[in-house]
């Protein structure tokens, strides 16, 4: 991964963090973004630290132009940023909860798609690679809000794979089951973690996608579930 630049949008978050260590780990340049990320979250010459809200078009928009603007290109982009909400039926979901998952798990990919896809088509090779659910294949009771942006989220990574494949570009999403991160311990304090996902598999999984190893791989919704199946 030498001389890539790579943007990991959540790069503070659960998975976030391993994923940025992994590209770095590998050579990449790599760009984090967060909304509270600090350059002091990394202790590496290559990494940069750009606070970024990217909810909205223009916020998405400003971070792949700052990226360009700063490194020259991209050609890598990891999306982790996502969110969970769930404990209630369809009938029992307010508007508030089903908005605010669409928000965090499909809109903030659809702007960032458009923002990213134009620059990652130039390098001939770009590389995109999204975090979805196993709830996006798999919906449970109590989380139909979540699960159905997750859903609409895998439709639109294919979507994005399909129309851009002329150019070099591949787009897969990855489907972990529950990952074994701080939050979900905090959650779930009597759950069997042993069955959990690890990190960092799907931060090893992400970077082979992003390898040259991984450039036959287009359109493709990998599960990875751990010992959960």
């Amino acid at each position: 991964m030498r001389e890539k630049i790579v943007l990991v949008t959540g790069a503070d978050g659960g998975l976030g963090v391993h994923v940025t260590k992994a590209f770095l780990e590998a050579g990449a340049t790599v760009v984090g973004s967060s909304r509270k990320i600090r350059q002091a979250d990394f202790d590496n010459p290559n990494f940069t630290a750009l606070p970024t809200e990217i909810s909205t078009r223009e916020g998405a928009r400003v971070l792949i132009d700052q990226v360009v603007a700063r490194f020259g290109r991209l050609d890598v982009l990891v999306h982790t940023v996502g969110g969970f909400a769930g404990g209630q039926s369809i009938a029992e979901t307010d508007d508030a909860t089903f908005q605010r998952m669409l928000d965090l798990n499909l809109n903030s990919v659809f702007h960032i798609l458009r923002a990213s896809i134009p620059v990652l088509r130039q390098t001939g090779a770009g590389r995109l690679i999204a975090i979805g659910s196993r709830q996006a294949l798999e919906p449970g009771a109590g989380v139909g809000a979540y699960s159905a942006s997750k859903a609409a989220m895998v439709s639109l990574i294919r979507t994005a794979a399909l129309e851009n494949k002329d150019a070099g570009l591949t787009a897969n999403v990855i489907l972990p089951g529950t990952m074994d991160t701080p939050a979900n311990r905090t959650a779930m304090p009597n759950a069997d973690v042993s069955e959990w996902v690890r990190p960092v598999a799907v931060a090893s999984l992400i970077t082979w996608l992003a390898s040259d190893d991984g450039r036959d791989i287009n359109g493709a919704v990998i599960p990875i579930y751990g010992s959960d199946v």
